[in-house]
């Protein structure tokens, strides 16, 4: 599988910058640099594709107001002076990206996570509906993580990781990671000249773990370890991921267009089949819901459960928990993410999804259950 494939099969790319290729540590943010990659991110968008950027950076632009040196390695930065460089670094950083997308007549968002986002079922929903929302008025999701908010203990540690997650979340087809290597190697490059380049990764192994190597001192927290991690998270949640080289302009179009050199990681499976096989073996149904007939056969056909078709809710369970799917004669159907609490959907079954407003005093969308948060069981 060749980028130039990659990109044509993909509907949602989620672009990872790192803080190496746009920030520099004397001048701050690398503007012409950022111009280029905004110029590429908008010819993606004129071939129908949705773009999601994860950035770096905000730790590195606050560094020199905290009085952080350069040369000091993330890890040994006290965590509230970095906490303080991130919440001076990421006003900086979203304006940075306001500016350049303007000039292309695009609006951009900024997102900030932390893993519990990604993790809490309901965290989770919202903040995959907000990048959907956003996505449909075609503005740019920008996604770093919360540095200001996070520990040492329950942050992702860096961004490499958090791209796969939120590829993971939504649903994504592809991440590119922008790096300062070309891809992974037999061996570390920069100790071992007869390293070999490795352009596509079928399935990932031990093996090729044990070829990557650490990160090198300076604003960068990442390394081919960090990224092999995200290429096991975004592989096995049915994500393609590529590790291209960032740091001249234009990089993007050339990871693209396969004119430069990568390495490809293959997904196992696709997102949809990926996501049903994680709901079924991880969550754990707090509740049942039991449909008419006429739902059953509509979800028979893949399509998403409406309130209209609950005959009947059993259990407590709030927006976000994993519930199972009966038909009215007691037989399983599948187990889902319920986008509503078992107090809501019980005022609402059975009713028209366009009355939900009025019977709730708000709506989180027309769906109990999207179909992409159902994995239907087969029974026989």
């Amino acid at each position: 599988m060749t980028p130039e494939k990659l990109i044509a099969s993909a509907t949602t790319v989620i672009i990872k910058i790192g803080s190496a290729l746009l920030v520099d540590t004397e001048k701050g943010v690398k503007q012409a640099w950022l111009a280029a990659l905004a110029e590429d991110v908008m010819a993606l968008r004129s071939k129908g594709k949705n773009v999601i950027i994860v950035t770096s950076g905000s730790i590195a632009l606050g560094r020199k107001t905290m009085g952080i040196s350069h040369t000091d390695r993330p890890s040994s930065i006290p965590l509230e002076l970095k906490q303080g460089a991130a919440a001076v670094g990421q006003i900086a950083l979203m304006q940075a990206y306001i500016n350049v997308f303007a000039l292309h007549g695009a609006a951009v968002a900024q997102i900030l996570l932390t893993p519990s986002d990604t993790e809490n079922r309901r965290s989770h929903l919202n903040a995959r509906a907000t990048v959907h929302a956003l996505l449909n008025k075609n503005v740019i999701p920008v996604i770093n993580e919360n540095d200001t908010v996070s520990t040492s203990e329950i942050r992702f540690g860096d961004n490499d990781r958090l791209a796969s997650r939120v590829a993971q979340m939504i649903g994504a087809d592809l991440v590119i990671q922008l790096s300062t290597t070309d891809g992974l190697y037999t061996a570390d490059p920069r100790l071992d000249p007869s390293a070999r380049h490795i352009p596509l990764v079928e399935k990932l192994s031990a093996e090729y773990f044990a070829m990557a190597g650490d990160a090198v001192a300076g604003v960068s927290t990442g390394g081919m370890k960090s990224k092999m991690e995200a290429a096991r998270i975004a592989t096995e949640s049915g994500v393609h991921m590529m590790i291209a080289k960032g740091l001249d302009n234009h990089a993007l179009k050339a990871a693209c267009d396969g004119s430069a050199r990568a390495t490809v990681f293959l997904a196992t499976d696709q997102p949809r089949t990926a996501r049903k096989k994680w709901i079924l073996a991880h969550v754990k149904p707090k509740g049942v819901l039991i449909l008419d007939a006429g739902a059953s056969k509509a979800l028979a056909g893949g399509k998403s459960l409406l309130p209209a078709g609950v005959k009947s809710v059993e259990g407590s369970f709030d927006r976000g928990d994993a519930v199972n799917i009966h038909d009215e004669g007691g037989k399983p159907l599948g187990v889902g993410i319920c986008g509503y609490d078992s107090d809501s959907v019980r005022k609402i079954a059975g009713m028209k999804s366009s009355e939900i407003p009025a019977i709730l005093g708000y709506s989180r969308g027309d769906e109990l259950i999207h179909r992409d948060d159902m994995a239907m069981v087969d029974v026989h």
